[in-house]
């Protein structure tokens, strides 16, 4: 631990020193973060303002709006300030604490996914079981178990960080901290490290995206005996899901199933998984969704209308 004394901060090198490229950043990336802010909190007034919080559905997707925020806020503001200002450095300690943030929200959001998955598989293939199966005491154990799980798989990614030794240079190659671009810094060989890493942040994506799709493969075959309507309510609801799932954890797989190297092109991959996804999660579940769409309406047209009715 004593190397880590000499390292007080690191100095992250962002996404390109280039201005012109740095000023269309912080315009798109600060665009991405308020509607991602707007679009989730929207979502979230909706639903707990509408009957649709006490459905399941729509109880996971009220927690995967509030993670939305937590885990993009743990990434993106900081990104936006560096842009904004020119500054690249971060303190060691705020630096662990945003390696922590990330992948503890980050997997609670993929647990909370795979929840949905499993919501929609009880709803498509044993639909006379629905309420009994998705009760809302088991809803409830269900989100409890994923923020268990978000704290098995983050702190032993802190506890890694926090051992590995830093004595010089301290340049971060990447646009926030991750452990992968750490273990390139550290003074010390990580090769037992890393494969932890891959074992513990790689595996937790591919087996969960596995579940994912397997869940989905079912869905579609069940499908098949289902009326026209049925089957076009279903693929729309089933749609949206997926669209987020590949969205998020076909560049997650990408950058942490392999050996634990970096490239170049890692921040355009996690770029994906930290911004673009979770900012058009509240869009691919909002403009697919009827009931989404129609809860919206009845809970801010209708709080327009009675304001307006108060004032005159």
């Amino acid at each position: 631990m004593e190397f880590q004394r000499n390292i007080s901060e690191f100095i992250l090198l962002g996404l390109s020193y280039d201005k012109n490229v740095q000023i269309f950043c912080f315009v798109l990336f600060l665009f991405c973060y308020l509607s991602l802010l707007v679009g989730n909190l929207l979502i979230l007034i909706s639903i707990l303002s509408s009957s649709l919080f006490y459905q399941p559905m729509y109880y996971f997707l009220s927690h995967l709006a509030s993670l939305d925020i937590c885990y993009t806020s743990s990434v993106t503001p900081k990104l936006i300030t560096d842009l904004l200002f020119g500054t690249k450095s971060i303190s060691y300690y705020n630096c662990m604490l945003q390696v922590f943030t990330m992948h503890f929200f980050g997997s609670i959001e993929i647990f909370i996914l795979t929840a949905m998955a499993f919501d929609r598989y009880v709803a498509i293939c044993k639909p006379l079981h629905y309420m009994i199966i998705m009760n809302r005491t088991r809803c409830h154990l269900i989100v409890l178990v994923a923020w268990a799980g978000g704290a098995a798989h983050a702190f032993p990614q802190l506890f890694m960080a926090i051992s590995l030794p830093f004595c010089g240079p301290n340049e971060i190659d990447h646009y926030f901290c991750d452990v992968f671009p750490l273990l390139k810094v550290a003074c010390t060989d990580t090769h037992i490290i890393g494969v932890l890493l891959v074992a513990n942040s790689g595996m937790v994506a591919f087996v969960t995206f596995v579940v994912l799709v397997g869940s989905y493969v079912i869905i579609l075959f069940t499908l098949r005996n289902h009326s026209a309507e049925g089957r076009r309510k279903a693929l729309s609801t089933c749609g949206s899901h997926v669209t987020v799932v590949f969205l998020f954890f076909t560049p997650a797989i990408f950058i942490y199933l392999r050996p634990p190297t970096t490239y170049p092109e890692d921040k355009i991959f996690a770029l994906f998984y930290t911004i673009i996804a979770p900012t058009f999660n509240p869009l691919i579940y909002t403009l697919r969704n009827t009931e989404m769409k129609n809860a919206m309406r009845k809970v801010w047209c209708q709080g327009c209308f009675q304001r307006k009715h108060t004032i005159n």
